[in-house]
């Protein structure tokens, strides 16, 4: 599985530290930055990352910022992302089996390294249920359809 990585300077830290775990669990890894804490605009990373699952190429994609909200708003704006902000393992599972969700947003300023590893392992192992979600997915993508 190829996972995509991206972070501002809020997440820039917690990102290369994922990074690295993710890679020695075996993962295919791109990280598309940023690569320093100075100060850096987090829509640009966030669209980044987004479109790489957007065109196939990465399965998944996990970004960070101070409180994983912004970043993932950015991903959002893409079509064809569902980008879950979330804080503790249930949500990622969630998020994977009734929403389908391609990627999750996480605040490196909110959640402690090993909780962020339990989310990440959540995440990445959930299978999307289908059958009525499925149904609800669709019509995210009709609303989606219809707001441009």
């Amino acid at each position: 599985m190829k996972i995509v990585l991206a972070a501002d300077h809020g997440g820039y830290e917690r990102k290369n530290v994922i990074r690295d775990w993710l890679e020695e669990e075996g993962y295919q890894v791109e990280d598309l930055g940023t690569h320093s804490s100075e100060s850096v605009d987090y829509p640009e990373y966030g669209r980044k990352a987004a479109r790489r699952v957007q065109e196939g190429q990465a399965d998944r994609g996990i970004i960070f910022c101070g409180s994983g909200i912004g970043i993932g708003i950015a991903a959002n704006r893409l079509k064809g992302i569902r980008c879950a902000n979330v804080y503790e393992p249930y949500s990622a599972q969630l998020s994977r089996q009734h929403n389908n969700a391609n990627m999750i947003s996480l605040g490196a300023r909110i959640i402690g390294e090993d909780m962020t590893k339990e989310i990440i392992k959540v995440f990445l192992t959930t299978e999307f249920e289908g059958g009525r979600h499925q149904r609800r997915v669709d019509k995210l993508d009709d609303l989606e359809e219809r707001g441009r």
